[in-house]
């Protein structure tokens, strides 16, 4: 269960990441507020995890998860430039990540 909590808040991590840049400063509500309840429940979910995982490895998979999908959405929606040296870079961080589990 700790490591279904950890991906869900990794991919938290990347809904708050992605609402922080469309906040434009704390100026539009709506991402505003989506930013501030991804934020708080991401690192809910990162906190309740660690208490039974390392913490080096839950903070590690926590991050991975979340800049691989804050990059891959922000390729796929066009507000990043999309080539194949990023795209297997991202594969290698889900890579590691999928690694740290295995190693557990």
């Amino acid at each position: 269960m700790p490591w279904i909590v950890l991906i869900v808040s990794g991919v938290l991590e990347a809904v708050w990441a992605t609402a922080l840049g469309r906040t434009e400063g704390f100026t539009r509500l709506t991402p505003s507020v989506v930013f501030a309840a991804a934020l708080v429940a991401s690192m809910a979910g990162l906190a309740w995890a660690m208490r039974t995982l390392p913490v080096g490895t839950a903070y590690a998979v926590w991050v991975g998860i979340g800049a691989a999908l804050t990059a891959g959405y922000a390729m796929a929606s066009g507000d990043e430039a999309v080539s194949v040296a990023k795209i297997l870079l991202l594969l290698g961080i889900v890579a590691c990540v999928v690694g740290l589990k295995l190693a557990h």
